[in-house]
This record gives C-alpha cells, structure tokens and sequence, in this order.
C-alpha cells in the first residue's frame, strides 16, 4: 500500500475543496445565462435571491480556514514554480485572500443587488428612460466602492476593482497605453474624414433574413473550431459568451433585419470568446486553473476572429461566394472590393458594439473616463446621460437621441461590472500582437485563411493560449506567446497600415 505524504494529503484536500468551489460558480454561471435568455420576467427576484444563496456559499468555501492551512503546509513545501500546483496555489492564494476581505453577508448582497439592477437595466433599455435604472446605479457604485475598500488598494479605487478582471493592470497603465492610442486614433479619423475616399456602407443597410443571417454564421463559425457538441447560439438583448465548463460554453447574438453587421460580427466575437474556453485543458476543469485568466487575454481571442480574421479582405475572397450565394438578392451584384469596404467603413457611430475598428476604442475611453469620474465622485450619477452626451460629442462629434442609444446601451454596469471596460482595448491590443506572432512561426496562416483553412492558426492559438487557462499570469502569457510585452504600436500600426490603404491614404509619418 503506498503510503501518502503529507503534501500529497494536503494537495489532494486542496483540489477536491476546489473542485465543490468549481461546481458551485458553474452552477451560478448557468443560472445567470438562463437569466439573460429563457427566463421570465417574473422570476427576476427568485433569481436574484437563488445565486445570492450560491455565492455566500462558494465564499464560504473560498474563505474557510483550512484553505490557509492548506496553503500554508504547500507553500512551504517548495513546489517548482513552474508547475501547474504552483500555480494552482497561487490561484487560491489570491482567491482566499479576497474573499477574507469581502464579508459573506456583503457578497450575498451585492450579489442580489446585481440581479435586481439587471433587471431594472432591462426596463430602462426598452423604454430609454435612464431614470429607472439610476437608482439601482448608484447602488452598483456604491457597491463597488465598498468592495474596493474592502479589497484594498494604493493609489485609485479604481486599481482594486480593475484587477478584478485585468490582474496586474492599473490605471497609471492604462493612461500610459491608452494616451498614445488614442492620439494615433484621432489623427487618423481626422485624415480619413478629411482627406479619404468615400466609402459606401449600403451594401450590409438592406434587408437580410434573420433565419439566412444565422445559416451563414453557423457555418463560418464552424469553421473557425467552435464546437456545438459543446456550445449553442442562442438570442439575447446583449450578445455575451457563458462558459459553464470547457465541455458547455454557450454564446448569444442579437439580429437586425436591416443591418447584416451585428449579428454576423457579433456571433464572430462571440465564438472567439467561446474557443478560448472550450480549448482550456481537461486536466484543469473544477480548478481555478480551468478559466481564463484576464478578460484581456479573453477579449484579444474574440477581437481576433470577429476583426483580424473576419473583416479581412484574405477571409472574404473565401467566404463572400457563400454569402453571395445565401444572400444573393441583396449582394449578387455587389463586388467584394465594395463589400470589404462596406464592412470596414469608418463613421463615428452611438452604438460600441456596433462600432468599426478604427473608432471603436474611443467607446471605451469614453466609459473608462466616466467610470474614474462615477468612483472619484465628482460625477453625480443623476448628471451621467449628459456627461455621457457630451463625451460623444467631444470624442465622436455626434449625439445620442435618448438613453437606449447613450448611457443604457451596455449592460455592464448594472453587473456591478465598473472597471470592465478598459479590458476591451486591451483585448485589441493584445490581438495584434498574438496575431503577429502566430504568423512569424505559421508563415502560412494568411495563405490559408484565403483558402477558408484556420486550422493552423487555431491551433497556435490553442497551444500558446487556450490551453494554458488561468496557469500564468495575463503579462507572462503574452510574453510567452509573443516575447513581448503589453505594446500599442503593433495594433497602431495595423490600424494605419488597414485604413490608409482602404481609404487611399499615405503611410503614417514616423
């Protein structure tokens, strides 16, 4: 009979009080994407109070004594750090550390108050009228400032609840990254509306099936390796992925008759997001191993297939026929120069998700600069519908009509989600810089892609990233993959490179 030692007892304890923590959050998980598909209206206040009781009790776990114990005997045993225990301690460590700072009785509130504003947001949204969903606001900052005094912090509330999604970031950071950034933007909007070619965005402003719509992005995304074995698509007011295990990761898209953009795009980012889970190691499942590490690293797989893949010109020459074919009342004779230039036109437009590539990440400046006001205090949140108004207006020249198409198009806040959104531009940032490297070592990835062949590209991506989950940290993971740091002048750069070309612009100067 083998004889355990006392670090295989205690790692073995470790991982099966893990696996119960696990199987609770997916428990949640799925709970929260019945909520934001097939559930009825009337159940909201059910809801809320069903993972209420579910997160006091996976806090409780988190934060029971004999995690430290364990931690404790492990740590001091001197596992090597590069081995998937090491990580799975530090994981847990960073876990048990939060959730000792963070009351039971406050999670299992705020965790209520979540739901309620959800659907309060959901109200608001559907009538444009801000002032219903303005209570249950002030609430989610409340909420977050307490958490983040809870959680601790040096220098910006802002730091601890950003860390939440983006480990390692601040916003010292993200002014640095997004300063550059977002100068390199308005120059080159600037040169476009001045000096570039005009492009026509009618050809995907007709009227396309609904039922057609998802016919092709089924197909499309098939092919990029989302697996329906282990995922579905289903409709929603705001398009998300819910990863339940690496085995049942289920995406959402919202449809437009008379516009081909959001559902396409939007289920092509969507997948993105749902490749990256699906792709985790088994071996890491019911562990803190087994999710993704940052919503950055998250957001850089989605942007990557719905921009850098599918708003390619080398994507369409292989998949525009099919459209074509599926569509070809509306695009029959529709050439894919126009077509390509349809889907990449830039306009400053009201709507982030709907955004083009160039513009989209003054959205999100917008809303981090919004968000520091909301926390710091000095923005009332009565007065954010016209600080909102007036952001657009200095940043995008245009002005929402009501609240629907302004401050209530995102459902992120009334998550108690503050501080997500500059995990949006990072994830671009990131994108290009993990696209960049896959081609360096798969020379072919572009052939390929012309040819409607991802294989080689999914696969990079599911060896340097997917694979891993949560074992190394959002800045080791991106210089392991790309041997560089977090740096803005690749995705600056593709952006010159992409819409100078189209618009007919010269190269960018220095």
């Amino acid at each position: 009979m083998t004889v355990k030692t006392s670090v295989q007892r205690d790692l073995e304890a470790l991982k099966q009080h893990q696996q119960v923590i696990a199987d609770i959050q997916q428990a949640i998980n799925l709970l929260s994407w019945d909520q934001n598909t097939y559930m009825p209206p009337g159940a909201a206040a059910a809801r809320a109070q069903q993972m209420a009781t579910l997160s006091k009790i996976s806090h409780g776990y988190q934060s029971d004594a004999k995690v430290k114990t364990w931690l404790d005997s492990l740590e001091a045993a001197g596992l090597s750090a590069e081995s998937d225990e090491a990580a799975l301690l530090r994981l847990t460590r960073r876990a048990y550390e939060r959730a000792t700072k963070l009351p039971g009785d406050f999670v299992e509130d705020f965790t209520r108050q979540r739901a309620l504003a959800q659907q309060a947001w959901i109200a608001a949204r559907q009538d444009a009228d801000f002032a219903k969903f303005a209570p249950s606001l002030q609430t989610m900052v409340d909420y977050s400032l307490r958490q983040a005094d809870y959680l601790g912090y040096e220098d910006h509330p802002y730091d601890a609840l950003h860390d939440l999604f983006e480990p390692g970031s601040k916003v010292a950071k993200l002014r640095a990254v997004f300063g550059p950034l977002r100068d390199a933007t308005v120059e080159l909007v600037r040169e476009i509306v001045q000096n570039g070619r005009d492009l026509s965005d009618a050809p995907v402003h007709q009227v396309f099936d609904e039922t057609k719509q998802e016919q092709f992005a089924v197909e499309v995304i098939k092919d990029f390796g989302y697996d329906f074995e282990r995922g579905r698509l289903d409709r929603t007011v705001h398009p998300f992925a819910q990863g339940i295990s690496n085995s049942d990761v289920r995406i959402t898209t919202r449809y437009s008759q008379d516009f081909l953009n959001p559902a396409l795009f939007g289920t092509l980012h969507e997948a993105g997001h749902a490749i990256y889970e699906q792709g985790i190691a088994d071996a890491y499942q019911r562990s803190p191993l087994g999710n993704a590490i940052s919503l950055g690293i998250h957001e850089s797989q989605s942007r990557l297939w719905e921009n850098l893949i599918g708003r390619s010109y080398g994507f369409w020459q292989h998949a525009y026929p099919r459209l074509q074919e599926i569509f070809s009342a509306q695009l029959a004779q529709v050439s894919l120069d126009d077509y390509y230039a349809a889907i990449n036109k830039v306009e400053p437009s009201l709507i982030r998700v709907e955004a083009d590539e160039v513009t989209y990440n003054l959205h999100i400046m917008i809303r981090f600069e919004l968000e520091l006001s909301l926390l710091e205090g000095s923005l009332a949140v009565t007065d954010l519908p016209e600080a909102w108004n007036e952001k657009y207006r200095e940043y995008l020249g245009i002005t929402p009509s009501n609240d629907a198409e302004g401050c209530l198009q995102d459902i992120h806040w009334s998550l108690g989600a503050i501080a997500y959104f500059p995990t949006y531009t990072l994830g671009n940032i990131m994108s290009v810089q993990f696209f960049e490297a896959a081609k360096r070592d798969q020379p072919e990835i572009e052939k390929d892609i012309a040819q409607g062949k991802f294989d080689k590209l999914f696969g990079w991506l599911r060896e340097h990233i997917h694979i891993h989950g949560s074992k190394y940290e959002p800045e080791d993971l991106l210089k392991r993959a790309t041997g560089s740091e977090l740096d803005a002048r690749p995705y600056i750069d593709y952006l010159n490179s992409k819409f100078r070309t189209l618009y007919g612009l010269p190269p960018r100067q220095g």
